[in-house]
């Protein structure tokens, strides 16, 4: 076991949520979500868990975790947050309102005292450990103390936000410039060679397909779902609605890849088979590879239960390897695992196997391009416990590369980030509905706490347009 997977035993969900009960005098969000966060249990083991379980403590750390504490309390200091310390202490916006009003007792910052602005409670159960964690090891250690539970939120994605908002000037300027001498960088064991990928997607996606069923629709899809609703409506969209809303994706796709009766279709990255099954319904032949053997087998089983073992082939095998010609190739949310290294490898790839004629339709998670060139390279808190050699790419990436070292152009894009972000706050509920499951597993409190984090995290990316999601359609240039 390691921290990446944290499976094990030593789950304990407590009866109390430190975080739900605000400051007297200090304007807080009432809980929003439909759920207790689970707290981590007194002792965490350190064989599944080394950096959780022990707080960095060398003089170098504790060095760190000063200057940590300084940067982060000047940081938010101007946000509109409410962080809350044992000692009473209260920094953001929701402080500044409450002095302004216990001055004045009028005006605008007085109405957001008494409760006319609602900011997002952000509470610090151990001030040094999480100082110390997050000198240590920076969005790493945000993410660390978090599964620790050094802090804690009711709203967690509220909170995340606030500061996925402001990530490119919570930390002054000078200080990002020497962000490549303090900052890990990813190790070379993680990057997506041929070597290393099979081992990266394995410890995602082999974690246990029972987990994955915990919060995952009837259609087993792990990507952004397109709901039919807009606007102010599609922020209310309800997990009734989600399959449907994972089929019209995937259908969306076909369409633009052109999949009808008699296509081949090459597909990247299996996921758990609804795409393959939706495309052998309309009579095409797909030969489809993954590199999760979880995925294989239940992908595997769905094909031949729906009556389509003679239409899907699922192999165990590298994108790279892939031979033959095919008329549509189709991949979902497969290119934030290749690494930016390997983009123009895979996109030749699909160059190399598509038919005269084919076309090419890809999902893809995207980051505005100055963030990817400055994070491109860095180890973060992600890549640590969720997606070990993963890097989102920009469109601009997407577009230069293609263009600079394939024949492929970008004919059609749709940006459809707001629709990831209510797909993720339908995974969370459900996910947390289900902790109770999790934990009879053998997936422990510290886990459902990185998950957690991991899903809020995410969400907020896409609820503040730091992450979009893009379908892309692609073919030969004329």
């Amino acid at each position: 076991m390691t921290e990446a997977t944290g499976s094990g035993a030593g789950w304990a969900r407590g009866a109390t949520d430190v975080s739900t009960n605000a400051e007297p005098g200090v304007n807080a969000v009432p809980k929003a979500v439909p759920y207790t966060v689970p707290r981590p249990p007194v002792t965490i083991d350190p064989a599944i868990w080394p950096s959780i379980a022990a707080v960095p403590s060398s003089l170098l750390a504790r060095i760190a975790g000063r200057a940590a504490d300084a940067i982060f309390r000047a940081a938010v200091r101007t946000l509109p947050l409410a962080v809350r310390y044992p000692d009473g202490t209260v920094l953001g916006q929701a402080a500044a309102g409450q002095a302004a009003a216990g001055e004045e007792a009028l005006g605008e910052e007085a109405d957001r005292a008494s409760g006319g602005t609602a900011y997002p409670v952000m509470t610090i159960n151990r001030p040094e450990a999480f100082a110390a964690r997050l000198g240590d090891g920076g969005l790493i250690g945000l993410g660390e103390s978090f599964m620790a539970g050094d802090w804690d939120a009711d709203d967690l994605t509220a909170v995340m936000e606030v500061f996925a908002a402001r990530v490119g000037t919570l930390v002054p300027e000078p200080l990002q410039k020497l962000r490549a001498l303090y900052l890990p960088r990813q190790p070379r064991r993680e990057r997506n060679t041929e070597k290393n990928t099979r081992s990266n997607i394995s410890r995602h996606y082999d974690l246990s397909n029972e987990l994955f069923a915990t919060f995952l629709d009837s259609t087993m899809t792990y990507s952004s779902a397109l709901f039919p609703e807009s606007g102010d409506a599609l922020r209310t969209v309800a997990w009734d609605g989600l399959a449907d809303a994972q089929q019209a994706k995937i259908d969306r796709l076909l369409d633009k890849a052109d999949v009808k009766e008699g296509s081949r279709v090459l597909e990247i990255g299996t996921g758990w088979g609804e795409l393959a099954l939706r495309a052998a319904a309309r009579g095409a032949t797909v030969y489809s590879v993954t590199l999760s053997s979880e995925q294989q087998e239940l992908a595997r089983r769905r094909v031949a239960d729906a009556g389509y073992a003679d239409a899907v082939t699922i192999e165990l095998k590298d994108y790279r390897a892939v031979e033959g010609e095919y008329d549509a190739v189709v991949s979902v949310e497969m290119i934030e695992a290749v690494g930016f290294e390997y983009w123009a490898t895979y996109f030749q790839t699909i160059e190399r196997v598509l038919a005269p004629g084919g076309k090419v339709a890809i999902q893809a998670i995207t980051i505005a391009h100055d963030r990817l060139m400055a994070t491109r390279t860095s180890y973060t808190w992600v890549h640590k416990y969720i997606f070990p050699g993963g890097v989102i790419p920009s469109v601009r990436a997407i577009e230069e590369t293609t263009e600079k070292q394939t024949g492929l152009r970008v004919r059609e894009r749709l940006a459809m980030g707001e629709h990831y972000a209510q797909t993720l706050r339908l995974w969370e509920e459900r996910f947390m509905d289900s902790v109770d499951e999790v934990g009879a597993m053998g997936f422990d409190a510290v886990f459902q706490r990185m998950w957690l984090f991991y899903l809020c995290y995410s969400r907020a990316g896409f609820e503040t347009g730091y992450l979009d999601v893009q379908q892309i359609v692609l073919d030969r240039r004329v």
